[in-house]
């Protein structure tokens, strides 16, 4: 009777494998970064902050500037100093959000593979940087052009490509920098106020280091990044400024994000 029961019981069905998902694409990732920089109000503000500010900035030259400076370039710095300065905090913003607001339980468990969540930030973020400088130089040729109407002086363009595009390097490089305090420190008050302490409080102290001590004064260009960059926004760049800019940027900025990268893949995330 046993052996009629097991013979006659119905074989057992194997279960149906799961399908494996397809990993989420990059391009993906990329527009999933570059709306989380919209999303949040600081973030949304801070992108508009970039057009509202050259627009007064365009304003201001127009109503303060002399007839003799009523050039392009005015505009153009006008422009790029607040642009400067507001880029590489959205750059902080787009890393510090993770643990800030604590949505990196939801971006890691989906993509387990921080490399690309991390790779799709540095492409969003140059991404806003490389669209925004653009939009802002155009604001600010556009606001030459009604100046130049208004006070009735000839137009000079005297900002060519090579210059625009080494403005372009340094605020990218910014842009870098910012991204790497935002991996290095990962939350948000204090990456910001390690930014400012670098670019406001920073550059003086070394000023008055290199006036009052020669050896300085011959290192500087080497170990100070912002230094270094000041060159992009002069006429030209010339090879040893070049070696400069390197061996700074390998100091302040390669160096710290490699160490950075190396902390946040492997830090706990809560």
């Amino acid at each position: 009777m046993t052996t009629t029961a097991a013979l006659s019981a119905p074989p057992t069905a194997h279960p149906t494998p799961r399908p494996t998902p397809r990993p989420i694409p990059t391009a993906r990732l990329v527009k999933v970064e570059l709306r989380k920089m919209f999303d949040t109000r600081s973030g949304f503000w801070m992108l508009m902050s970039i057009g509202i500010l050259a627009v007064l900035a365009t304003v201001a030259v127009i109503i303060f500037a002399p007839d003799r400076a009523m050039t392009y370039e005015p505009f153009a710095t006008a422009v790029g100093f607040p642009m400067a300065i507001i880029l590489p905090m959205i750059a902080i913003l787009s890393v510090t959000s993770e643990w800030s607001q604590r949505s990196g339980l939801t971006s890691f468990t989906l993509v387990p593979q921080r490399n690309r969540v991390i790779a799709a930030k540095v492409i969003a973020t140059v991404v806003v940087g490389v669209v925004s400088i653009p939009l802002a130089l155009a604001v600010g040729a556009l606001g030459y052009v009604v100046g130049a109407a208004i006070n009735g002086t000839p137009q000079v363009w005297d900002l060519g490509v090579e210059r625009m595009l080494l403005i372009v390097l340094a605020n990218v490089l910014g842009i870098a920098f910012g991204f790497m305090l935002g991996v290095v420190i990962r939350n948000s008050p204090g990456a910001i106020v390690g930014y400012f302490v670098y670019s406001l409080a920073l550059p003086p102290i070394l000023l008055l280091l290199a006036e009052f001590q020669g050896w300085f004064a011959d290192l500087q260009p080497w170990v100070d990044f912002n230094y270094a960059q000041t060159a992009l926004f002069g006429p030209g760049v010339d090879g040893e400024q070049w070696a400069n800019l390197a061996t700074a940027s390998l100091i302040w900025l390669v160096l710290p994000l490699t160490v950075g990268l190396f902390l946040l893949r492997r830090s706990e995330v809560k």
